[in-house]
């Protein structure tokens, strides 16, 4: 019987499942698209995550098993490598890995197709180590294990990205930090942003100004993990200088730090449920993000709901704001982010407009762009033996200069993305 995407056996492998964040989005249109396939994945924290995701038999690693395996994952860094390579995966003609740590280097049999959705080559380890390692972070000792764990891991990592077949970024600034760690090509898939559930509220039905439109108190949102690279802090301090009201939703190592150093006019938020989350950005004024993100899901959200964003210039943001959408800076600075919001508080918005833009990202065109490029890449790589450079083809396609989306899968080299359609 020949091979297609419905008679397969399909493994899906996360890193871990922990909570309901942009990766994990992805990961449910997956189990969507595949129903039968099963789920590997580090640790499973039950109830986490989506019923979707929940209602499959999740198997998970040995770690889970270890004190505090499941709360405190992150101690067993170092295992990782170990632990994912522990999953036997011999009796699955197709593995998607979701990963941006480990999970792209799961084994798999030779004749079995390996497809990875890579968010980015592990963060803490390549481009940001100085950010959470570096001089000022942690012990002396502790920096001393981290650089003896990170040089392990690195290795491991560049040698376990040759076992995948396809790469699969989720932005055009991830398929270059794939080139540069990896040296592989890579096909550029935008995640999926649930444009069916966020979606503007009343206050957002007309056009915005910014000084009027949803009230002069509507406090600046930032929807982040309180990490050290994320750019809260900077966030905070351009608040307190200007008086700004400001909203933090998120959780992490740094969050007894940051409410240090918040003004009276900082709010600080845990994780919030989707609906919560949604009455969040409805009733901002307007998402910043003042970091660079390998793609972000946050501002689409935002937009979907009719909200403008304010970021930096830089990763997945410069793709996904567009003109009419929100306002991009250039400098990591409190100053330029400080002159980004004088920008746009002397604007207008229109909310129609921004979630017009939104809609281009919905799930529907991710889960449709995956399929397209699955099937394509399970024909390739059927002709494997006769075509050895195929999916590095696939991988590596590229259109002229101008082109749409296609099934939500980039074929354009512009640097501005446009909406489907147009």
């Amino acid at each position: 019987m020949a091979l297609t995407l419905q008679t397969l056996r399909v493994a899906l492998v996360h890193d871990w499942l922990t909570g309901m964040r942009g990766g994990e989005k992805c990961l449910e249109v997956l189990c969507e698209l595949f129903p039968h396939a099963d789920l590997y994945t580090l640790v499973h924290r039950r109830g986490s995550v989506s019923k979707t995701i929940e209602s499959r038999t999740v198997r998970e690693s040995w770690i889970a098993r270890l004190p505090g395996g499941r709360r405190h994952y992150r101690w067993y860094v170092p295992f990782y490598p170990l632990a994912i390579e522990s999953f036997d995966l011999t009796g699955y003609d197709l593995a998607i890995s979701t990963s941006h740590c480990a999970a792209k280097g799961a084994l798999t049999r030779a004749d079995a197709l390996h497809v990875c959705y890579c968010f980015t080559p592990v963060r803490y380890f390549w481009d940001l180590y100085a950010d959470y390692f570096g001089p000022g972070r942690g012990s002396a000792l502790g920096r001393m294990l981290a650089s003896c764990v990170a040089h392990y891991f690195r290795i491991w990592d560049r040698v376990s990205a040759d076992r995948v077949d396809l790469f699969v970024a989720d932005s055009r600034h991830v398929r270059g930090r794939i080139a540069k760690h990896y040296r592989r090509p890579a096909r550029v898939i935008y995640p999926p942003v649930d444009t069916a559930f966020f979606t503007p509220g009343t206050a957002t039905a007309g056009p915005v100004d910014t000084g009027t439109a949803i009230g002069a108190v509507a406090p600046y949102l930032v929807v982040s993990a309180l990490v050290p690279y994320k750019g809260v802090e900077r966030t905070i301090r351009a608040a307190n200088r200007r008086g700004l009201p400001l909203r933090i939703v998120g959780t992490g190592p740094e969050g007894k730090r940051l409410r240090s150093i918040a003004g009276p006019t900082v709010r600080f938020d845990e994780w919030l449920s989707m609906e919560a989350l949604r009455d969040a950005y409805r009733s901002s004024r307007a998402l910043i993000q003042a970091h660079e993100e390998d793609f972000g899901i946050a501002p689409l959200e935002a937009m979907a709901c009719g909200r403008p964003v304010i970021a930096l210039r830089k990763g997945g943001a410069a793709e996904v704001v567009a003109p009419g959408t929100g306002v991009l800076f250039d400098e990591a600075t409190e100053g330029a982010l400080e002159r980004a919001i004088e920008e746009f508080e002397s604007r207008r918005f229109n909310p129609v407009e921004i979630r017009r833009h939104a809609l281009g990202f919905d799930r529907q065109v991710y889960r449709d762009g995956m399929e397209a490029l699955l099937h394509e890449a399970i024909e390739v790589f059927l002709r494997r033996e006769a075509d050895p450079a195929g999916l590095d083809r696939l991988a590596g396609a590229r259109a002229e200069r101008g082109a749409l989306l296609r099934n939500g899968i980039e074929v354009a080299g512009d640097d501005q993305v446009q909406l489907l359609g147009e």
